[in-house]
């Protein structure tokens, strides 16, 4: 169950992030000079490693409380 939860919300982490990356596409987005960009994707990924790390640890505590 807990593993359903955070599957959904890493579906809509990645859902937000193709909208992100769509309007980047269609020129939605303020123009950034590319060392801003570099920034911005490392700072991306430090995220989305945070968040998942983040999640992992949540299910096996609740596994954990539930057994």
């Amino acid at each position: 169950m807990s593993g359903e939860r955070s599957s959904r919300a890493l579906a809509r982490i990645e859902a937000a992030l193709e909208r992100i990356e769509a309007a980047t596409r269609d020129g939605k987005t303020a123009t950034v000079s590319s060392g801003e960009l570099a920034a911005l994707q490392m700072r991306h990924e430090r995220l989305r490693a945070a968040v998942t790390d983040s999640l992992t640890e949540l299910d096996q505590l609740i596994e954990g409380a539930q057994a």
